[in-house]
């Protein structure tokens, strides 16, 4: 029996099992920070594969692990590389996310929405207005900034409370789980080796068909049920008031970033110009301004311009204001570059082979494989960046040359899952428990099974996706 485990072929299994097994239970029952459990498991990880050193070989037959000193080496390693990748742009964004909410350009946003869509229409336009400010901004703060209008419209209208939770949760999730520079979505780009701006063009296309289904399913689930209105407008987040910024000004910190990535990313795709050397200056000027975390400081620049204008704020009391939300972005940077090294530890531990050996003679589809990983993460511990991180890592090694389409699919499907099944372990489940104030039984019954619903469709989309467009060249 012991040899059997320890063969090169079952023990990396035994490796992932235990590891995955030890995060949930540190997160879920023990309480640790997620740094600390994915650390933990790291290292955890990695002293099992030192216990049987011959289930660790690299392609080149070279051995990952040798000794315990080898494990700390390739940890640190791990989370050093992964911390170069993301810190910048999640440290950027969390700037972008406050300088919008505090200059008032969020709610400027919203309003303009709901002044074009009208009443009749206001859960399309929170959900639309959701879906865009979604994009520097982490769900949790999103809600908290919406949950006063959709209350404020309640007492207006005197109807459709649920509607108007569900569609800013449809606009709100999507963008999170799947679009960089959230946490989750940049860990994964890190990991899966995507283009960064490939993935932003993708994920938002791609998001809108569920996020868009959301409006109807939360209309077909508030034509059947009324939640009553329990919390008030004085307990919730005030909306931000003053010399708000123009409505297209304050697009500009969340459009331009994009808009420089894409054009980047498009000119890769594309091979640029022919005319256009390789060398030229046109061509490192695009490369150069479209970098995710070029692109994104010039985001981080405007916002702060248009916070610094609203406010008339000198530029000490700027640099105050933005040190709260940077102190939250180095919490996520050590969470997702913890991720990385557990990731790493995997990837070392042969896990990648021994996976892809059993699912090439099951005949698994990839998709669908990443997409049930990452849900029985989501499921098991709550959090949806945990979830994609560690389903980014077992993925990654499986997806060979022979992948019948374009890894942006198995990143798809990752963050897709990513959102489903929410229950009491998530810390969203409660954000939007407490402040809509709905009861657990409620959040499950109509948010969580919202979004459970969209999941399943942005697989369904996804796996289309590779059919009728694998990006691949045959």
């Amino acid at each position: 029996m012991i040899a059997t485990l320890t063969s090169p072929l079952a023990w990396p299994f035994v490796v992932l099992a235990l590891s995955v097994l030890f995060i949930i239970i540190a997160i879920s029952k023990l309480k640790l920070h997620p740094f600390l459990a994915l650390m933990m498991a790291g290292l955890f990880a990695g002293l099992l594969s030192a216990i049987v050193p011959d289930s660790t070989l690299l392609p080149d037959g070279t051995l990952a692990v040798n000794s315990v000193m080898d494990v700390t080496k390739l940890l640190m390693t791990g989370f050093g590389t992964t911390a170069g990748n993301v810190a910048m742009s999640i440290g950027l964004a969390s700037i972008i996310a406050c300088c919008l909410m505090l200059s008032g350009a969020a709610d400027r946003v919203v309003t303009r929405f709901l002044q074009a869509f009208g009443d009749e229409r206001a859960g399309l336009a929170l959900l639309v207005s959701t879906y865009i400010l979604s994009i520097p901004i982490f769900f949790d703060t999103m809600f908290m900034l919406m949950v006063p209008l959709a209350i404020a419209l309640h007492k207006r209208t005197g109807k459709d409370f649920l509607l108007y939770i569900l569609c800013i949760c449809s606009g709100g999730v999507i963008p999170h789980c799947l679009t960089v520079p959230h946490p989750g979505p940049i860990a994964m780009v890190d990991t899966l080796k995507i283009d960064a701006g490939f993935s932003i063009l993708v994920s938002m296309l791609v998001g809108i068909i569920p996020s868009g289904a959301g409006y109807f399913v939360a209309k077909w689930m508030n034509a059947r049920v009324t939640i009553p209105l329990r919390v008030s407008l004085e307990n919730s987040s005030d909306t931000q008031k003053g010399n708000a910024p123009s409505f297209f000004a304050s697009l500009l910190p969340i459009l331009i970033p994009i808009g420089l990535i894409g054009i980047s990313s498009m000119w890769k795709i594309f091979g640029g110009m022919p005319a256009v050397g390789e060398t030229s200056v046109l061509r490192n000027l695009i490369d150069f301004i479209g970098d995710k975390n070029i692109a994104f400081l010039i985001g981080a620049i405007m916002s702060m311009w248009l916070l610094k204008q609203s406010k008339g704020m000198r530029l000490a009391e700027l640099g105050e204001t933005l040190a709260k939300p940077l102190e939250t972005a180095g919490l996520v940077i050590l969470i997702t570059s913890a991720g990385g090294a557990f990731g790493s530890m995997i990837k070392n531990a042969g896990v990648g082979s021994a996976v892809k050996h059993v699912s090439e003679g099951a005949g698994i589809s990839m998709i669908l494989l990443a997409y049930v990983i990452s849900l029985v993460m989501r499921v098991a511990q709550g959090s949806s960046t945990v979830a994609m991180i560690t389903a980014s890592a077992i993925m990654y090694p499986l997806l060979g040359s022979d992948l019948p389409y374009h890894p942006i699919y198995i990143y798809l499907s990752i963050g897709f899952a990513s959102f489903a099944l929410g229950w009491m372990n998530d810390s969203g489940f409660w954000v939007v428990s407490r402040l809509s104030g709905m009861t657990e039984k409620e959040t499950l019954k109509y948010p969580s099974m919202m979004l459970s619903m969209l999941s399943l469709l942005g697989l369904a989309v996804t796996w289309l996706g590779s059919v009728v467009l694998p990006m691949v060249s045959k």
